[in-house]
């Protein structure tokens, strides 16, 4: 469409934005029908004739009765219209930028491309993410905040302190999470739909690790729980290690979504005949290492299953866990044959976790990378208990659950 204007130095900065952002000799029109009055056309088209003059411009007249019409501005020359609107060019503001974006910086070759990257976006006259040349300073600390992940700084520190820590003010880190997030994407896995703050917590970095929440026939060193019977117990991570057994559990399930954990407990599995545990969506750092401590008091018999959404997050918050655990863990409720039988084909696809072929998950990951492939929420299913051969027969005759071994 073409790009009509009753503004001369509208017209003049457009043909200088669109050169920028790659157009060798762009065009721009004058708006005759929209001019208020012959007074400001008369001033329109007198200021374009001047810059014409210069050099800058070259315009393109009108056929038959319009002919003595200017019908296009076309730019000239680049350099002498700058210097007419007295106007940097964005590729020296970006040049200038890009001094100021890493200096004294030593950062991980992955964010030195990014810099480069960025620089060349700017250069075009263009914002990266919603951050302008302008925004340097601010972007600055996302390279500094992510290059101190990159270092482990965020280990064993809460959010806004190792924002302080890092930039010298605890919110910062709030406000730009998303450029953080984008700058260590290409670096660290991240869960393929999570937001900024979900995405730092699952590598260690949050306000305050969350409860883990355990069902089973358990106790806490020091604490006999067995007259009390908890529908479930909720133990900051770091105190996994606390966790004692009234009698070896006949499976160990974590479960993704907060109602189908307390459906289980409450439905499948009411004597507690396993333990079942809450991994609150995309588990934490804290989570995982407590989840590794848990599965070392487990002997190696106990099958460790991992119920969660069949869909893309949920085969990486699989894979996630089984990492974490360094065991074989097997799929509950989450098959290719449950899918096709109960799920949907989402409106938009996106790439499953990678997963190595031995992975407990890897059929489900390769089934949701096809056209076609069926997702579903675990909300959709009823609770079952896992197809353990050591459960009551009364038990076992349910439907088992799928699994990938």
């Amino acid at each position: 469409m073409a790009r009509r204007f009753t503004d001369a130095n509208g017209l003049l900065n457009d043909l200088v934005d669109r050169f920028e952002a790659g157009a060798a000799n762009p065009i721009a029109h004058p708006d005759y029908a929209a001019f208020p009055s012959v007074v400001v056309a008369d001033a329109f088209l007198k200021q374009i004739r001047e810059v014409e003059s210069a050099g800058a411009v070259s315009l393109g007249w009108g056929r038959g009765a319009k002919r003595d019409q200017v019908a296009h501005v076309r730019l000239a020359s680049a350099e002498i219209l700058y210097r007419y609107l007295g106007r940097t060019p964005a590729s020296r503001i970006a040049e200038d930028a890009a001094a100021r974006l890493v200096a004294g910086s030593a950062l991980h070759d992955k964010l030195k491309n990014s810099s480069s990257q960025i620089v060349e976006v700017w250069g075009r006259g263009k914002t990266w993410h919603g951050f302008a040349s302008s925004d340097v300073d601010t972007l600055r600390h996302a390279f500094v905040l992510a290059q101190a992940i990159l270092d482990n700084k965020h280990l064993d520190v809460d959010y806004k302190t190792f924002s302080r820590r890092t930039v010298g003010h605890s919110k910062t880190l709030e406000r730009i999470e998303g450029a953080v997030v984008r700058l260590l994407s290409g670096i660290m896995e991240f869960p393929p739909g999570a937001r900024p703050r979900e995405a730092l917590r699952a590598i260690g970095l949050e306000r305050f690790a969350p409860p883990l929440l355990i069902a089973g026939k358990i106790d806490i060193q020091g604490a006999d729980l067995s007259t009390i019977a908890p529908l479930y117990l909720g133990i900051a991570p770091k105190e996994a290690d606390r966790v004692r057994f009234r009698a070896p559990p006949a499976y160990v399930l974590t479960i993704e979504n907060f109602a189908s954990f307390n459906r289980h407990i409450a439905e499948a599995d009411p004597s507690r005949l396993g333990m079942t545990i809450y991994v609150g969506g995309y588990p934490s750092l804290a989570t995982q290492q407590a989840l590794r401590t848990i599965a070392g008091m487990v002997s190696e018999q106990t099958p460790i299953f991992h119920w969660s959404d069949i869909d893309p997050d949920g085969t990486w918050i699989f894979h996630t866990i089984e990492r974490a655990i360094g065991r074989p863990i097997r799929p509950h409720l989450m098959s290719v044959e449950i899918a096709e039988r109960s799920g949907q084909v989402p409106s938009k696809k996106s790439a499953p976790a990678r997963c190595p072929p031995d992975s407990g998950i890897a059929a489900v990951a390769a089934y949701l990378a096809e056209d076609g492939a069926k997702t579903l929420e675990q909300e959709e299913l009823d609770p079952i208990l896992p197809g353990v051969a050591t459960l009551p027969s009364a038990q076992t005759s349910r439907e088992p659950s799928a699994s990938c071994d």
